[in-house]
Protein backbone atom coordinates (compact mmCIF):
# COMPACT_ATOMS: atom_id res chain seq x y z
CA UNK A 1 0.00 0.00 0.00
CA UNK A 2 1.39 3.31 -0.76
CA UNK A 3 0.14 6.79 0.16
CA UNK A 4 -0.89 10.08 -1.72
CA UNK A 5 -1.14 13.17 -0.59
CA UNK A 6 -2.56 15.99 -3.07
CA UNK A 7 -3.50 19.89 -1.86
CA UNK A 8 -4.05 23.02 -3.54
CA UNK A 9 -1.74 26.02 -3.16
CA UNK A 10 -2.14 28.45 -0.69
CA UNK A 11 -3.84 32.06 -1.29
CA UNK A 12 -1.93 33.56 -4.15
CA UNK A 13 -1.58 37.41 -4.57
CA UNK A 14 -4.27 37.11 -7.67
CA UNK A 15 -6.55 35.12 -5.38
CA UNK A 16 -7.21 37.66 -2.81
CA UNK A 17 -7.73 40.33 -5.89
CA UNK A 18 -10.22 38.02 -7.94
CA UNK A 19 -8.64 37.80 -10.98
CA UNK A 20 -8.08 34.85 -13.45
CA UNK A 21 -5.00 33.59 -12.43
CA UNK A 22 -3.73 30.68 -14.82
CA UNK A 23 -0.16 30.66 -15.45
CA UNK A 24 0.58 33.54 -14.68
CA UNK A 25 3.27 33.25 -11.68
CA UNK A 26 2.14 35.15 -8.79
CA UNK A 27 3.47 34.77 -5.13
CA UNK A 28 1.31 33.50 -2.21
CA UNK A 29 -0.14 36.41 0.05
CA UNK A 30 1.28 36.22 3.87
CA UNK A 31 -2.25 34.24 4.31
CA UNK A 32 -1.26 31.63 1.94
CA UNK A 33 2.27 31.11 3.24
CA UNK A 34 0.28 30.95 6.59
CA UNK A 35 -2.04 28.30 5.12
CA UNK A 36 0.94 26.25 3.77
CA UNK A 37 2.37 25.84 7.10
CA UNK A 38 -0.95 24.22 8.58
CA UNK A 39 -0.75 22.12 6.05
CA UNK A 40 2.60 21.19 6.54
CA UNK A 41 1.61 20.75 10.34
CA UNK A 42 -1.41 18.18 9.26
CA UNK A 43 1.50 16.23 7.40
CA UNK A 44 3.61 15.77 10.59
CA UNK A 45 4.07 12.06 10.81
CA UNK A 46 3.75 11.22 7.38
CA UNK A 47 6.53 9.81 5.54
CA UNK A 48 7.08 11.26 2.47
CA UNK A 49 9.48 9.25 -0.08
CA UNK A 50 9.02 11.90 -3.47
CA UNK A 51 6.83 15.09 -3.74
CA UNK A 52 5.80 16.80 -7.02
CA UNK A 53 4.81 20.46 -7.95
CA UNK A 54 3.98 22.56 -10.83
CA UNK A 55 6.64 24.97 -12.31
CA UNK A 56 4.79 28.11 -10.79
CA UNK A 57 6.12 29.01 -7.45
CA UNK A 58 2.77 29.87 -5.70
CA UNK A 59 2.44 25.91 -5.77
CA UNK A 60 6.40 25.36 -4.93
CA UNK A 61 6.55 27.79 -2.26
CA UNK A 62 3.43 25.79 -0.54
CA UNK A 63 5.13 22.31 -0.91
CA UNK A 64 8.39 23.86 0.27
CA UNK A 65 6.37 25.47 3.40
CA UNK A 66 4.35 22.79 4.00
CA UNK A 67 7.71 19.99 3.84
CA UNK A 68 9.88 22.37 6.30
CA UNK A 69 6.31 22.13 8.86
CA UNK A 70 6.38 18.73 8.08
CA UNK A 71 10.02 17.68 8.87
CA UNK A 72 10.76 16.75 5.70
CA UNK A 73 12.81 19.63 4.64
CA UNK A 74 14.96 17.65 2.43
CA UNK A 75 12.52 15.81 -0.30
CA UNK A 76 13.49 15.40 -3.61
CA UNK A 77 10.87 17.59 -5.26
CA UNK A 78 9.75 17.65 -9.30
CA UNK A 79 8.20 20.72 -10.75
CA UNK A 80 6.83 19.97 -14.00
CA UNK A 81 3.94 21.97 -15.97
CA UNK A 82 2.19 18.99 -16.56
CA UNK A 83 0.54 20.11 -13.46
CA UNK A 84 0.47 23.94 -13.59
CA UNK A 85 -3.25 25.68 -13.26
CA UNK A 86 -5.68 25.63 -16.14
CA UNK A 87 -4.29 28.30 -18.55
CA UNK A 88 -7.35 30.89 -18.42
CA UNK A 89 -5.91 32.08 -22.24
CA UNK A 90 -7.68 35.39 -22.60
CA UNK A 91 -9.27 35.93 -19.22
CA UNK A 92 -5.52 35.72 -17.30
CA UNK A 93 -5.15 39.05 -15.48
CA UNK A 94 -8.67 40.42 -15.43
CA UNK A 95 -10.71 40.57 -12.29
CA UNK A 96 -13.94 38.45 -11.87
CA UNK A 97 -16.49 40.87 -11.52
CA UNK A 98 -14.96 42.92 -14.48
CA UNK A 99 -15.10 40.02 -16.77
CA UNK A 100 -18.45 39.07 -15.78
CA UNK A 101 -19.75 42.79 -16.90
CA UNK A 102 -17.83 42.62 -19.77
CA UNK A 103 -18.97 38.98 -21.12
CA UNK A 104 -22.17 38.37 -18.86
CA UNK A 105 -22.49 36.27 -16.07
CA UNK A 106 -23.98 32.95 -18.16
CA UNK A 107 -20.94 32.84 -20.42
CA UNK A 108 -18.12 33.24 -17.61
CA UNK A 109 -19.94 30.75 -15.59
CA UNK A 110 -20.21 28.27 -18.75
CA UNK A 111 -16.27 28.97 -19.07
CA UNK A 112 -15.43 28.62 -15.52
CA UNK A 113 -17.87 26.04 -14.38
CA UNK A 114 -17.85 23.54 -17.84
CA UNK A 115 -15.98 20.31 -18.44
CA UNK A 116 -14.77 21.16 -22.20
CA UNK A 117 -15.50 24.95 -23.14
CA UNK A 118 -12.07 26.41 -22.82
CA UNK A 119 -12.37 30.36 -22.55
CA UNK A 120 -10.62 32.28 -25.74
CA UNK A 121 -6.97 30.95 -26.00
CA UNK A 122 -7.21 29.02 -23.15
CA UNK A 123 -7.99 25.27 -21.70
CA UNK A 124 -11.05 23.77 -20.66
CA UNK A 125 -11.19 21.54 -17.93
CA UNK A 126 -11.02 18.54 -20.58
CA UNK A 127 -8.18 19.82 -21.92
CA UNK A 128 -6.19 20.38 -18.14
CA UNK A 129 -6.69 16.78 -17.87
CA UNK A 130 -5.25 15.93 -21.46
CA UNK A 131 -1.89 17.16 -19.94
CA UNK A 132 -1.83 16.13 -16.19
CA UNK A 133 -3.22 12.18 -16.40
CA UNK A 134 -0.41 11.34 -18.75
CA UNK A 135 1.78 12.75 -16.77
CA UNK A 136 0.77 11.04 -13.46
CA UNK A 137 -0.18 7.88 -15.41
CA UNK A 138 3.76 7.77 -16.84
CA UNK A 139 5.83 9.65 -13.98
CA UNK A 140 3.78 8.98 -10.47
CA UNK A 141 1.57 6.09 -10.66
CA UNK A 142 5.21 3.18 -11.07
CA UNK A 143 6.12 4.96 -8.20
CA UNK A 144 2.97 4.29 -6.30
CA UNK A 145 2.56 1.11 -7.12
CA UNK A 146 6.49 -0.18 -6.02
CA UNK A 147 5.26 1.48 -2.75
CA UNK A 148 6.82 4.69 -2.38
CA UNK A 149 4.27 7.70 -0.63
CA UNK A 150 4.24 10.84 -2.60
CA UNK A 151 2.61 14.38 -1.93
CA UNK A 152 2.02 17.01 -4.72
CA UNK A 153 1.27 20.51 -4.78
CA UNK A 154 -0.79 22.08 -7.37
CA UNK A 155 -3.68 24.02 -8.46
CA UNK A 156 -7.62 23.93 -8.21
CA UNK A 157 -8.30 22.49 -12.16
CA UNK A 158 -5.23 20.38 -12.25
CA UNK A 159 -6.17 18.72 -8.99
CA UNK A 160 -9.82 18.77 -10.38
CA UNK A 161 -8.57 16.26 -12.82
CA UNK A 162 -6.58 14.36 -10.77
CA UNK A 163 -9.53 13.88 -8.32
CA UNK A 164 -11.65 13.12 -10.97
CA UNK A 165 -9.46 10.33 -12.17
CA UNK A 166 -8.95 8.99 -8.74
CA UNK A 167 -12.43 8.89 -7.30
CA UNK A 168 -14.04 8.26 -10.98
CA UNK A 169 -15.88 11.06 -10.84
CA UNK A 170 -18.36 12.47 -13.89
CA UNK A 171 -17.56 15.85 -15.37
CA UNK A 172 -20.54 16.96 -13.27
CA UNK A 173 -19.90 15.72 -9.82
CA UNK A 174 -16.03 17.42 -10.32
CA UNK A 175 -17.38 20.59 -11.46
CA UNK A 176 -19.49 20.69 -7.79
CA UNK A 177 -15.99 19.27 -5.84
CA UNK A 178 -14.58 22.11 -3.98
CA UNK A 179 -11.05 22.45 -2.90
CA UNK A 180 -9.97 24.74 -0.54
CA UNK A 181 -6.67 26.41 -0.63
CA UNK A 182 -4.20 24.09 1.23
CA UNK A 183 -6.19 21.46 2.48
CA UNK A 184 -4.13 18.10 2.11
CA UNK A 185 -6.24 15.34 0.60
CA UNK A 186 -4.76 11.96 1.42
CA UNK A 187 -4.95 8.39 -0.99
CA UNK A 188 -4.38 5.15 0.09
CA UNK A 189 -3.52 3.36 -2.79
CA UNK A 190 -2.95 -0.58 -3.07
CA UNK A 191 -0.61 -2.32 -5.99
CA UNK A 192 -3.13 -2.02 -7.97
CA UNK A 193 -3.75 1.40 -7.93
CA UNK A 194 -7.49 1.03 -6.69
CA UNK A 195 -8.51 3.70 -3.99
CA UNK A 196 -8.70 2.09 -0.31
CA UNK A 197 -9.21 5.51 1.09
CA UNK A 198 -9.94 9.23 0.25
CA UNK A 199 -10.04 11.99 3.03
CA UNK A 200 -9.39 15.34 3.63
CA UNK A 201 -7.02 15.16 6.82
Amino acid sequence: MAQLVIFRHGQSVWNLENKFTGWVDVDLTDKGREEAKNAGIKLKGFHFDLGYASDLKRAQDTLKIALEQSGQPDLAVTYNKALNERMYGDLQGLDKAETAAKFGDEQVKIWRRSYDIAPPNGESLKDTAARVIPYFESEIIPKLKAGKNIVIAAHGNSLRALIMYLEKMTPEQILEFEIGTAVPRLYEVDAEMNVLKATNI
